[in-house]
């Protein structure tokens, strides 16, 4: 076996991060893998930065907060953010696992690519508002792209082996369907925090979690499939499982269904993405067949959840939709958890959004930066002033 890669973890105090770091040290001490951990990026929790550098071995941590860099004791050189840690430190055949929450990792995602690292890529936004761009590299650089999420991560080992792309039908991601699963518009617009935030199945932070509410976070990996396995809309489709054992589908021409089921646990491929193409003992949960009495499918209600519509129209509208659909849902996102605006504010104003700010060409980054400024003017513009009341 060639000698093991090793790690940057960005994103590294996050949910995916914190997984990130367990499945390694799985790894590490089951003697399956040594995966040395070199690089670590957080915003702003340097405490638990600390402890992760020190426990990890860690030799460079980034701080993307100015003032949280100032402060922090912790072992390893400070680089002022992940796109600089990257740069600073990642050689090739490094893996890259990114896990920045938004748009805010797109930049680091490149430079890992231009330095001919594998990508564990967790950042959906990174292919949603960055797609035209990110993909392409990629194919250039020769790097892999590896998707972590556990949607597509069933997805890419639906597919594995199957060459002939012509005889896919459609992909069928999965949705747990959130605190509101079977509620309906009226019910859920003066939602609360405290009940966008109750996942039923999963443990996020914030804004993943108010994305689960609003199926905003399976809108964005509809983009992201389109990007990943370079099919048209028409060709993918999301449904609501609560369970969430299944967590893809592959339809194939003859009929023929392959969907990927495990428990809902992060860890599992996070771990496939880090020993991809082996696969070896894991540290995620194992399924229980004699408990598993039933699962449940049903289709996802468009007017309580119309997101998951403007997601098919960014992929046929093409240039910098997506890019405005993502920047629009953050801000919007980031106003309900300050209390500015309500539940069903959220998606109302990634909508006027969506058609106040036409798709442009998105070539570059700087095609990318400009519709992403422009959708966030344009819901900051329509904001209200006041906090909103329930």
């Amino acid at each position: 076996m060639s000698q093991a890669p090793r790690i940057l973890v960005l994103g590294s105090t996050g949910s995916i991060g914190r997984s990130t770091l367990e499945v390694v040290a799985h790894l590490r001490s089951a003697g399956l893998r040594d995966l040395p951990v070199v690089g670590l990026a957080a915003g702003t929790n340097i405490e638990l930065l600390a402890e992760q550098a020190s426990q990890s071995g860690a030799t460079d941590v980034a701080i993307a907060d100015p003032q949280a860099a100032t402060a922090y004791r912790g072992p390893g050189r400070v680089h002022a953010g992940a796109c600089e840690l990257v740069t600073a430190i990642a050689e090739p055949g490094d893996i890259i696992v990114a896990a920045i929450v938004g748009a805010a990792g797109i930049d680091a995602v490149l430079a890992g690519i231009e330095r001919g690292c594998r990508i564990a890529l967790a950042n959906k936004e990174t292919l949603v508002a960055a797609g035209s761009v990110v993909i392409p590299a990629a194919a250039a650089a020769g790097v892999e792209i590896l998707p972590v999420d556990s949607e597509h991560s069933a997805i890419f080992q639906c597919l594995h082996g199957e060459e002939k792309r012509g005889e896919i039908e459609r992909l069928v991601l999965t949705a747990s369907g959130g605190p509101f699963r079977g509620r309906e518009a009226g019910e859920i617009a003066s939602a609360t925090i405290e009940q966008a935030l109750n996942h039923p199945t999963w443990d996020m932070g914030a804004k993943i979690s108010i994305d689960s509410a609003t199926l905003a976070n399976k809108a964005l990996e509809i983009i992201e499939a389109h990007w990943l396995f370079s099919l048209p809309a028409e060709q993918i489709d999301a449904i609501v499982h609560p369970q969430s054992i299944v967590h893809g589908f592959v339809e194939f021409t003859d009929g023929s269904v392959l969907a990927q089921c495990g428990p809902p646990d992060m860890r599992t491929p996070i771990q496939y993405a880090l020993t991809w193409p082996d696969r070896v003992d894991g540290s995620g949960r194992r399924m229980n067949w004699s408990e598993l009495s039933q699962l449940d499918f049903e289709p996802i209600d468009h007017d309580a959840f119309p997101l998951i519509r403007l997601a098919w129209q960014a992929i046929r509208s093409g240039g910098t939709a997506g890019a405005v659909l993502n920047a629009a849902n953050e801000v919007a996102v980031e106003a309900f958890l300050g209390g500015g605006i309500r539940f069903g504010d959220i998606s109302t104003l990634v909508s006027e959004a969506c058609a106040a700010c036409p798709p442009r060409q998105a070539s570059s980054l700087a095609d990318i930066r400009a519709a992403d400024a422009e959708a966030r003017r344009f819901v900051q513009s329509h904001l209200p002033n006041q906090p909103a009341t329930a």
